[in-house]
């Protein structure tokens, strides 16, 4: 008989190193990252919460977006320091649904947030009349509330899905932190099914938020190009162009990471791109 994925109390992460020099360089490496994105994301709520003229709806969505990337990274650094500093590789069953759940959360919110983003800047620069009228308080906190909101939905739903499966291949995991791919390898044959409809529902909205921000940024664009004085296109591009290379690095690292071919796939490879999705951009988020 199968094991039911009840017998299994934890994970074995991936380790980065095997010597203890290597292991203490990356716990040193990752630090810096994260005390990097800490201050960052913290400068600017401090920014945006005390200067009263930073209370635009524009730097109002920055202000969620620097409270989404400190989370996003303190779900996966600080274990892996934890497990660099005192060599070890393991993981509770519920650290790991945790993992998966906020990890989840954050970064369907974030998506979403970079949604309503593209959405502030569209309406800034194509109706710059109806700006009031129509990103007033009540709408932009509203918004900003569906994006939290629909983070938490779908991270609820694609958990319960994932962790409800039964695993028949161990329980050694070829990524840093608990990734819903590596899980879905450990699950029975047949099993991964379930997840399919979560998985098809995740993939056509985040289809849909892309759609609407390349839509959103192709009017941008038009709208700019007719702006007579070049003074003027450089301060729209200004507003626009750190928005855009933010959804950018989001979007492209986490597409090729659960989207790549099987025949490059390789657990370096996967490491790599993990650390670019969920590492990366809520570190460089503030510099840009």
């Amino acid at each position: 008989q199968m094991p039911n994925i009840s017998s299994v109390s934890e994970f074995l992460l991936l380790a980065f190193a095997d010597t203890r020099e290597l292991q203490l360089l990356h716990f040193a490496l990752f630090l810096g990252i994260y005390l990097a994105a800490l201050l960052g994301n913290g400068l600017i709520l401090t920014a945006v919460a005390c200067d009263h003229r930073l209370h635009t709806p524009m730097y109002f969505f920055l202000l969620n977006l620097a409270l989404l990337d400190p989370g996003c990274i303190s779900t996966t650094l600080p274990k892996a320091m934890a497990n660099c500093l005192w060599d070890n590789r393991a993981i509770s069953f519920a650290g790991c649904a945790a993992q998966v759940f906020l990890l989840l959360y954050f970064i369907s919110a974030e998506f979403s947030l970079l949604t309503v983003m593209a959405y502030d800047r569209y309406v800034a620069i194509c109706k710059p009349l109806h700006y009031g009228s129509l990103l007033g308080s009540r709408i932009c906190a509203q918004m900003a509330a569906a994006a939290w909101g629909s983070g938490f939905i779908y991270s609820v739903l694609h958990t319960a899905t994932t962790f409800s499966l039964p695993l028949c291949h161990g329980n050694a995991l070829d990524q840093f932190f608990c990734e819903i791919p590596q899980i879905l390898k450990l699950s029975c044959s047949d099993a991964y099914l379930r997840e399919v409809g979560v998985v098809v529902a995740g993939v056509c909205l985040a289809f849909g938020y892309f759609v609407f921000i390349v839509v959103s940024y192709v009017q941008i664009f038009r709208a700019v190009l007719r702006i007579p004085s070049q003074q003027g296109r450089h301060k729209t591009f200004s507003t626009c162009l750190p928005h855009l290379a933010v959804v950018s690095l989001f979007i492209c690292a986490a597409i090729f990471a659960y989207l790549k071919p099987p025949s490059i796939s390789s657990p370096s490879l996967n490491l790599v791109v993990a650390v670019l999705y969920s590492v990366v951009p809520p570190a460089v988020n503030p510099l840009i």
